[in-house]
């Protein structure tokens, strides 16, 4: 998800390879696989439900392929527009819901400080912006949804194939698992 985003490269320099998650505009998917899952989940909307798809996807047992080759034209944000109150709105709720739905128990406690910081100081930073009334309110209708993302999560966690280990190798890259690479060094 948003690999090499922004970043001029050639062709013949990257590589096929194994990711946590694409964005839904870059994606394909086998049916097959998506009935299995039930698809998109609804209640997000928009902005995220790539990432949860993919969490609950690589939760049975699925990879994503990057694959170098393939072009794909999409523009972020192009209708509802970069950092505006729709996308903001969304996007921070949903980051809440797909955290709680998807991440394996011992994961979930390892990062939660972690996450609870970084929501803090995206809210910190909002206000600091002048936004402080649209991201309280985000985070307030992510926190009022938390009972319904829970009640996913039962059935998402009691239905993972795979163990908490692959999706910990699956998230290598992640800003938190370098983080604790780094201290063990």
């Amino acid at each position: 998800w948003r690999r090499l985003h922004g970043v001029n490269r050639k062709l013949n320099e990257l590589e096929d390879c194994d990711i946590f998650s694409p964005c839904a505009a870059a994606a394909m998917y086998k049916k097959s696989i998506l009935d299995e899952v039930s698809g998109f989940d609804e209640d997000f909307f928009c902005y995220f439900e790539d990432v949860d798809l993919s969490f609950r996807l690589r939760l049975l047992g699925y990879r994503c392929l990057y694959v170098s080759k393939a072009v794909v034209s999409h523009v972020g944000s192009a209708t509802t527009g970069q950092d505006s109150d729709f996308s903001v709105y969304y996007g921070h709720r949903n980051l809440v819901w797909t955290f709680i739905k998807n991440m394996p128990l011992p994961l979930l406690v390892l990062y939660m400080v972690y996450h609870l910081c970084l929501n803090i100081l995206t809210i910190i930073w909002y206000v600091y912006k002048g936004r402080g009334r649209l991201i309280l309110r985000s985070k307030w209708d992510a926190i009022k949804g938390v009972g319904q993302a829970i009640r996913k999560r039962r059935n998402i966690q009691r239905t993972r194939t795979i163990k908490t280990r692959d999706i910990w190798n699956a998230m290598e890259g992640t800003s938190i698992k370098l983080l604790m690479s780094r201290r063990g060094q």
